[in-house]
């Protein structure tokens, strides 16, 4: 049975209810598929979509020709992406001590996730993600800052693993970070030489 997380502890919406407030968002006119773009814009052949959810990010990279496996903690939210995406892989593990066993192009962890895992085990989950890299291959995250994570502890958490800063932005399209800004997606490259 895996353990609690953060996000287990809150009363967010799960599942179904979780995808309605982004059906509601693109019944509105609202891109929600800013995070798969940005991704895709690397091109990658494979992503792991690091704290899936629903699947809302993978199922909109497979759709796009993406080799994609989805991941996260929550049962509730990966019975709804099941239901939506059977043929897509999906697996229920904690991050921090996630081994898949193979390696990607990308990984993605869109949504705050760093922010929802156990208290204490975010440079576990970095690492793990890391270690999921192929030589080259980039970690990308997009998270609120604050007191739970900042831009340079989480800096500091993916140099201890052989990651490297390549890009930063305030959004997922693309707009400059601002030092003191509310979010940041950050794009960190696997070093080719780490082991």
């Amino acid at each position: 049975m895996a353990h609690e997380s953060r996000w287990t502890r809150t009363d967010a919406p799960r599942g179904d209810a979780y995808d309605r407030r982004f059906e509601q968002l693109a019944a509105s006119g609202v891109d929600v598929h800013g995070e798969a773009a940005f991704v895709s814009s690397f091109a990658p052949a494979s992503v792991l979509d690091a704290g899936c959810g629903t699947g809302r990010v993978a199922i909109e990279l497979a759709r796009r020709g993406v080799d994609v496996v989805g991941v996260d903690l929550d049962a509730a939210m990966l019975d709804s992406a099941r239901r939506k995406a059977p043929g897509l892989s999906w697996v229920q593990a904690d991050l921090s001590t996630l081994d898949l066993g193979r390696s990607f192009e990308l990984v993605v962890m869109a949504g705050n996730v760093l922010l929802f895992v156990d208290p204490g085990t975010e440079a576990a989950v970095v690492g793990r993600l890391a270690a999921h890299l192929a030589p080259g291959g980039r970690l990308v995250a997009g998270f609120s800052l604050g007191s739970k994570v900042t831009v340079a502890g989480y800096d500091e958490m993916a140099a201890a693993v052989g990651l490297t800063l390549e890009a930063r932005f305030s959004t997922w399209e693309r707009a400059p970070f601002v030092s003191g800004g509310d979010y940041a997606v950050s794009v960190h490259r696997r070093n080719v030489e780490h082991h």
